[in-house]
């Protein structure tokens, strides 16, 4: 069974950085796109950045371009996500999350348990 575990979270400074982990584990032959999302206190879950199975292709949400970067190493079977000149808006609960297919799609097969983010002076 898949399992997707998160790491990294914390809290940091406006300006400060941390890097999120998702270890996955339990694949099959087939690998999946992996995908961040976050859900702030009484907001809805939004999608963060994802990172095909061949980490060529990735996607931003407009709010964490340029500052944002996912990529993942396919022998660890882990995906990062780099977050640099952090802001008060970021404070989540960042999740990582599993695509249904190699691409980022956007349709997910399996969640991680999230991690929280949180950026206060």
């Amino acid at each position: 069974q898949l399992q997707l575990v998160e790491s990294g979270g914390g809290l940091v400074q406006p300006g400060g950085s941390l890097r999120l982990s998702c270890a996955a584990s339990g694949f099959t032959k087939d690998s999946y796109a992996i995908g961040w999302f976050r859900q702030a206190p009484g907001k809805e879950r939004e999608g963060v950045s994802c990172v095909s199975v061949s980490g060529r292709s990735t996607y931003y949400a407009d709010s964490v371009k340029g500052r944002f970067t996912i990529s993942r190493d396919n022998n660890k079977n882990t995906v990062y996500l780099q977050m640099n000149n952090l802001k008060p808006e970021d404070t989540a609960v960042y999740y990582c999350a599993a695509d249904q297919l190699q691409y980022c799609s956007g349709n997910v097969r399996s969640w991680g348990q999230g991690t929280q983010v949180t950026v206060s002076s």
